[in-house]
């Protein structure tokens, strides 16, 4: 495995030089140089409407193209027609979901799970208007010893099926739990189901914000559906990038867009109004930046180094609170508490027993430190943070601290000493 040279990633990131210690990544991370380098550069030089035929606007043209193809590399589609651009992934899943409206009938079953309201929202609507069942995929209590230690059970999910089931939307990672999910493992068993059920059509959306940060995104080894994300928690612009298998681009979705743009067998089909081109073209910026991770020049090799450096860096935090005296103290890991493959360091936790501390309490003694930016809250995954027992203020919600790979040791280290103070 060849590891990150940290010294030469963060030279990548401007805003890491003032020292300040970002641990809220997963509300956003911080913005690489080749995406600033390609903002700047196509705001200066190729801002014109592309399409034309002067020399300018076909250079345009092309760096919408580069942006295209960088889409399509980070999902590995099978084709540029399946990639598309929004400006973020809960406007992109409702588009889906409106385009999708002449394909849902009276009577047809949606599976979702209880994860970030950008993707469970789009699906809950799109049922009230079709007159479509919703049915929750619901977290499990997974330790005897601490009920907030949550996760999900693929053979509950299963249970759900039935020959109504028109589509199942999941995330591929929890933003507030940290838990990865085996995304080809559940959609194979899903495919299979269907099939002994005799299900017409199943269809498989994804969520993929808190996972594009840590782990490779792959839809054709997945077989899914619709996969989605946001480029500024990959190190980008404030925009979102999705995909749309080509199969389901014919036959699930009607155009949204201008009745005269030719646009049905591609995923333009669902943008409503132009992408911005210079976020577009940034995109590019992202994969160039990724790529030059490792000397492999592989998506599949940054992966891998990012998330075994990611590993090491959560488990000094995750090894803290888990130990005994934290537990005595009322400290419990929300997901698993475990440092393993099948979670990223996205970790989130509560303080409670006879002498609680509320999460906004910790947060502001963080902040009264300075320097360090954490949050609290239920991240709009709501109803997971609202439905947990026992009972926690949603809106006071979790501590979370979220670590990616510009993080350092040093940091981590910093953010033990201020919780060590708070717990004490």
């Amino acid at each position: 495995m060849t590891a990150i040279d940290l010294e030469k990633v963060r030279a990548r990131f401007p805003s890491l030089r003032a020292g300040y210690i970002y641990a809220d990544n997963a509300g956003g991370s911080q913005v690489c140089q080749e995406v600033l380098d390609r903002i700047f550069d196509y705001l200066c030089n190729t801002n014109v409407q592309p399409g034309a035929a002067y020399s300018v606007s076909e250079q345009s043209s092309q760096r919408i193209l580069e942006g295209i193809n960088a889409a399509a590399l980070l999902f590995n589609a099978a084709s540029t027609v399946e990639v598309g651009f929004g400006s973020s992934t809960g406007l992109i899943f409702e588009n889906i979901s409106r385009a999708m409206e002449n394909d849902i009938t009276v009577g047809d079953e949606i599976i979702i799970t209880e994860e970030h309201e950008a993707h469970c929202g789009p699906w809950k609507r799109l049922a009230d208007r079709r007159g479509a069942v919703v049915k929750y995929w619901r977290t499990m209590v997974t330790s005897e010893n601490n009920p907030f230690s949550l996760g999900y059970n693929l053979h509950d999910l299963l249970l759900l099926l039935s020959p109504k089931t028109r589509l199942v939307a999941i995330s591929a990672c929890s933003n507030v739990l940290g838990s990865v999910m085996p995304i080809e493992d559940i959609v194979s068993a899903l495919r299979k189901r269907a099939r002994e059920l005799m299900t017409p059509k199943l269809e498989v959306s994804v969520d993929c914000v808190a996972y594009a940060p840590h782990r490779r995104i792959n839809v054709q080894k997945w077989d899914v559906d619709y996969c989605v994300c946001s480029l500024y928690k990959v190190y980008g612009a404030h925009n979102a990038v999705f995909y749309m298998r080509s199969g389901a681009l014919q036959s699930s979705l009607s155009k949204i867009v201008h009745h005269f743009v030719a646009a049905e067998s591609s995923a333009r089909k669902i943008e409503i109004g132009g992408p911005g081109y210079e976020l577009v073209y940034s995109a590019a910026g992202v994969v160039s930046y990724l790529l030059a991770l490792t000397p492999y020049h592989s998506l599949d090799a940054s992966f891998d180094a990012i998330a075994e450096y990611e590993q090491h860096l959560m488990k000094p935090l995750l090894s803290f609170l888990t130990d005994q005296k934290q537990y005595e103290r009322g400290v419990r890991v929300v997901g698993n508490g475990k440092v393993d493959e099948s979670r990223v360091p996205t970790i989130s936790f509560v303080v409670v027993g006879q002498t609680p501390i509320k999460s906004q309490n910790i947060v502001n003694f963080f902040d009264s430190k300075g320097g360090i930016g954490i949050r609290y809250g239920h991240f709009y995954a709501y109803s997971l943070v609202a439905n947990m027992n026992p009972r926690i203020d949603p809106d006071d919600g979790v501590v979370r601290i979220s670590f990616v790979h510009y993080n350092t040791v040093k940091e981590v280290e910093r953010i033990l000493e201020v919780l060590k103070e708070v717990l004490a």
